[in-house]
């Protein structure tokens, strides 16, 4: 092939925004000058995450200058769709937002990109679940890319101390795609003079990683979370299929409070496995509602409150997060501050039955005259002795947490929930599914807790129990439009028009209370 027919390794880099994209380009190009090509990089500026991250394209000529006899190749200024030889990028959806720009080819594109997710504010908007397939998202790059080195980059930054920008950069020179050898990369790191030792480490890792081999090929490589062993003798009473999710809420609830605690979880299992046998014999289904109440019911058991919070504010693993997202150095002082407002409901919550409730009648007392909640602000030095020590005296007051009011309210709106996946199970596997599913309503704290709460109990009300139904089939049905409905929007509007179309009542309007603010002298309205 003569010059003429030779033409430059196309690379186009997609980063977010903090994450060293217009470095990693710079360093690109003095690679490839200290090694004794010509190359060009340009870059477009996004204004946002998802509406255009910041691109930086480079091109570099294969054949070293001194070969060229004087001449020179003519590099384009931007990328061409369906031109490209590399497309790197950070982020796993944003590969797929590139690709779905038109920018890899199939039998022309290698794919290097990182397996880690940042969420997109739609995503994090949805009531549900509202995350983009990451398998769904892997078997698009798999289709639209010649090939693919996809692992985990984020993890390889932390795992080495250094900034994600080295990381792509070793994932580049472990890909071969560019002529030059591994000690011009690592020199042109050398040479930058900041954080060298560092980036040298998460540079060999992710060479290491792509060059042998060991990054993703297909969807099916992309590797799972380890599930959470369980006990052998829970292990024989239940399914293979549940073990996962029934191992991670019985490690769950020992965490949370204690054995009894994680016996009783288990006990409540029990019954819904037998009600699933009951109404499946041969188990075709794959117990799945077993499997998706072990889920919704590890959550709801470990609701937060404050000793939950305290707890999970003061532990190391917090510490060392913190100070590796700040980047923190060894020998450098770090101070946390954590900011509470804990009102009369965090605070009954903790108090018997009888003293929460006169607490709470009287708060709502004084909100009705017209006066703002009750709430103390505080403002906790968690680095320092007197913070900590507070935050762990909450958190080891998991013993009166059983005997608060809180607690048994949690625990008998359970077992209201429960007692309707037994019966549905018993009479029907998708009705049982269905309301089983419902677990998914109860979520988060404070006015979102309450509410999630509310919608469940209307719908075991008015659609699980009550009604008029032919078929199970059909109640299980209207249970799904509703729990679908209820986690559309927060204001409750599509979850009324639903009940209403199967013939429930809509949920009962809360009363709010008014508040007038007296207007000072020589103030217009």
């Amino acid at each position: 092939m003569t010059f003429a027919e030779r033409r430059p390794v196309t690379l186009l880099i997609c980063a977010l925004g903090g994450e060293g994209g217009g470095v990693l380009a710079q360093w690109l190009v003095e690679t490839a000058t200290r090694s004794g090509y010509s190359a060009q990089s340009t870059s477009i500026p996004g204004v946002a995450q998802r509406t255009g991250s910041t691109t930086y394209y480079f091109e570099v000529f294969p054949v070293p200058l001194a070969e060229l006899g004087g001449r020179k190749p003519v590099f384009s200024l931007y990328p061409v769709p369906g031109a490209l030889d590399v497309l790197v990028s950070s982020e796993l959806l944003e590969t797929v937002r590139h690709i779905g720009n038109g920018m890899t080819c199939a039998d022309r594109t290698l794919v290097v990109s990182s397996s880690s997710r940042t969420l997109t504010t739609a995503e994090k908007l949805q009531m549900a679940d509202g995350r983009a397939s990451s398998e769904e998202l892997l078997k698009v790059v798999q289709q639209y890319s010649r090939s693919a080195r996809i692992f985990d980059m984020s993890a390889v930054a932390q795992e080495t101390g250094t900034v994600l920008s080295a990381v792509l950069f070793g994932a580049i020179a472990g890909s071969g795609a560019l002529p030059f050898s591994r000690e011009a990369f690592e020199q042109t790191i050398r040479q930058s003079g900041r954080g060298v030792e560092p980036s040298l480490r998460g540079f060999a890792r992710a060479f290491e990683i792509v060059a042998g081999g060991h990054a993703a090929q297909t969807p099916a490589s992309a590797a799972a979370p380890a599930p959470a062993g369980l006990p052998p003798d829970l292990a024989s009473a239940f399914p293979v299929s549940t073990h996962a999710m029934l191992g991670a809420g019985h490690a769950r609830m020992l965490e949370y409070q204690d054995r009894d605690y994680a016996g009783l979880y288990v006990q409540r299992m029990k019954r819904i496995l037998a009600a699933e046998r009951a109404g499946d014999p041969l188990g075709e289904r794959g117990f799945s509602t077993t499997s998706e109440t072990a889920r919704y019911l590890a959550l709801w058991m470990a609701f937060d409150d404050i000793v939950r919070v305290a707890d999970l504010k003061c532990r190391a693993s917090r510490f060392a997060r913190v100070r590796r997202e700040v980047k923190a150095q060894d020998g450098e002082l770090l101070r946390i501050y954590d900011h509470f407002k804990p009102g009369l409901p965090e605070v009954a919550a903790l108090l018997p039955r009888t003293w929460a409730r006169v607490l709470i009648a009287w708060d709502r007392r004084r909100q009705r005259a017209g006066k703002t909640a009750l709430a103390l602000r505080l403002k906790v030095g968690v680095h320092t002795i007197s913070g900590f020590l507070a935050l762990r005296f909450l958190a080891s007051l998991k013993w009166l947490r059983k005997r608060g009011n809180r607690f048994a309210q949690e625990q008998a709106m359970i077992e209201r929930w429960l007692a309707a996946v037994e019966q549905g199970a018993r009479s029907h596997w998708q009705l049982g599914h269905e309301i089983a599913l419902c677990g998914r309503l109860v979520k988060g704290y404070g006015s979102t807790n309450d509410r999630g709460k509310d919608s469940l109990l209307h719908v075991l009300g008015h659609l699980a129990v009550g009604g008029q139904w032919d078929l199970p089939q059909a109640r299980a049905e209207a249970i799904r439009a509703a729990r679908t409905a209820a986690l559309a929007d927060d204001a409750g509007m599509e979850l009324d028009k639903t009940l209403a179309k199967y013939g429930a009542a809509p949920l009962p309007v809360k009363a709010q209370p008014i508040m007038w603010v007296k207007k000072r002298r020589g103030t217009t309205a």
